[in-house]
């Protein structure tokens, strides 16, 4: 049940978030409350305001951590686990320095 879930918030971040983002996937945790026996789905949301609160965050600290909650569930909407992602969110350090050309392997 799990492998389905484990990566979709971190992939939706990064694509959401773009280039200039660090995304990593930093803790989980399920409940298991009934076997999943039958077909079961999950539903992912972000939307605009959550990704401009990283942003807004990330303005004021160097790095977040955000913590979302997924339900997996049948047709009729029973719940059989509920996971819980912690995902790491950071902005990319900005280079200081191009690199010298010509340079690499030899000692400054």
């Amino acid at each position: 049940m799990y492998g389905g879930i484990d990566p979709m918030y971190m992939l939706m971040l990064i694509k959401l978030l773009g280039p200039d983002y660090i995304v990593w996937d930093k803790a989980a945790n399920i409940r298991f409350l009934k076997p999943g026996r039958t077909t079961l789905k999950a539903r992912f949301l972000l939307d605009d305001a959550e990704v401009e609160s990283i942003k807004a965050d990330l303005r004021e600290r160097k790095s977040v951590d955000r913590v979302y909650e997924v339900e997996l569930v049948d047709e009729g909407g029973t719940v059989y686990a509920i996971v819980e992602k912690t995902i790491y969110i950071r902005k990319k350090r900005e280079q200081t320095r191009p690199p010298t050309e010509g340079t690499a392997g030899r000692p400054r």
